[in-house]
């Protein structure tokens, strides 16, 4: 068996807010061309009818104010660039002409064009050059936060495009109630009270004890006693503590982004810190939707759900199947086992989370969403015979070479 897939033993996932891959990795396209991001022949056109390209202008904060639009219709603008007929194909040629409705500024709304450079996001673009980077992980569905992180607990939103409450509708259960319920553990660790999780009104509700700050996370990684899963939340908005002002850092527009590049590294650092726990844990980092912001690469078809979202309820006019993905996202695998530069091109969404998790550490489990049960895994389970083209903790032997960051 590969030594990496043998000694694996937790799987922490961090989830960011509403960034494309364009906007935050498509500068590595110029470092490796195996990274499917910005090159010279990507263009949207404004509202005047000019053509726009992409370009590294991207600012920390206070440019993408106001909040670009993400919901459902919005999001259907952008993919499609306006086109509401039977026989439309995607083009994703309507971002300008989206934010543009916004404020109605034409200047203002080529920003949405804008991307980072390399050496603006040292953090994320370090991890992504050093361990496994996604081109092909999109949001689960064309619409906002709510509903896709929805996705990464239960592995559907039951049947919601939009940010209401869900609806938890039995039989199908969350990733955490699945691996409690086979004795195994997890545990979802959100910034702290003020600072809670989204879900935090549905989700194991009659299980606080599967909740915890970050302040625990980081003195769990540093005893040895995280969870075989962690589901990990970043702040999502500034305001004050008993030590001070805590800056929101989940990297939403309009927070500030290095902010976000801290809080990354922290979790990155809480991990590595500790030996043991390095050589044991992978790491996904990813992102919960686009934000309304450019990337160019059209979102597939998939398998549909068993749930349909009514045209009221998608607000475009049509009825939504789940049967075609959102907008595609950053997504980095970290571990010591993966080899530096791993590029991976098959299609994931954040289904693919409870999917490989229920895989790798339960087998088989019954029931789950339609989309769920045809989401790719990340990690195969150790178990024989092992892939090697799809067991991505490949090495024979650990790294020793993998980056530090300092936080302090």
């Amino acid at each position: 068996m590969p030594p990496g897939l043998d000694s694996l033993k937790h799987i922490v996932v961090l989830m960011m807010e509403n960034r494309s891959f364009d906007h935050m990795l498509g500068s590595l396209a110029a470092v490796n061309p195996n990274i499917d991001g910005i090159t010279a022949a990507l263009s949207n056109p404004d509202t005047t009818g000019a053509q726009i390209q992409p370009q590294p202008l991207a600012q920390f904060q206070g440019q993408l104010d106001p909040d670009p639009d993400h919901h459902f219709p919005a999001v259907d603008l952008q993919i499609f660039g306006g086109d509401t007929s039977p026989t439309r194909t995607a083009n994703m040629q309507g971002f300008i002409k989206s934010y543009f409705n916004q404020q109605e500024d034409v200047a203002h709304s080529q920003k949405i064009m804008y991307y980072f450079a390399q050496n603006q996001l040292p953090v994320l673009t370090t991890l992504a050059l050093e361990f496994a980077v996604f081109n092909r992980w999109f949001a689960s569905i064309p619409g906002p936060t709510i509903c896709n992180r929805a996705f990464a607990h239960y592995g559907t939103s039951f049947g919601r495009v939009d940010m209401n409450p869900i609806d938890i509708n039995e039989p199908f259960k969350a990733i955490y109630d699945r691996l409690i319920a086979a004795k195994h553990t997890a545990k979802l660790y959100y910034f702290d009270a003020t600072s809670s999780t989204m879900e935090v009104a549905n989700l194991l509700q009659h299980e606080p004890e599967l909740f915890g700050t970050y302040d625990q996370f980081l003195s769990d990684c540093q005893s040895g006693n995280l969870p075989e899963y962690s589901f990990v939340e970043p702040n999502y908005n500034d305001h004050d503590t008993d030590s001070g002002e805590a800056v929101a850092n989940d990297q939403h527009p309009d927070h500030n982004i290095q902010a976000g590049e801290l809080f990354i590294a922290s979790v990155y650092n809480a991990i590595k810190q500790n030996s043991n726990l390095w050589q044991s844990t992978a790491l996904l980092v990813v992102y919960d939707e686009h934000g309304g912001i450019y990337d160019h690469v059209v979102p597939p078809a998939c398998p549909p759900d068993q749930f349909t979202a009514s045209a009221n309820d998608t607000g475009t006019g049509l009825p939504f199947a789940f049967d075609r993905l959102g907008v595609r996202v950053p997504a980095i695998l970290i571990s010591p086992w993966i080899p530096r530069g791993t590029i991976i091109n098959r299609v994931f969404d954040h289904a693919s989370i409870p999917a490989t998790i229920t895989k790798f550490f339960l087998g088989t489990y019954s029931p789950r969403s339609p989309r769920e049960t045809n989401a790719d895994v990340f990690i195969e389970p150790n178990t024989a015979p092992v892939d090697p083209t799809r067991n991505l903790l490949s090495l024979g032997t650990m790294r020793t070479d993998c980056p530090d960051f300092d936080v302090s």
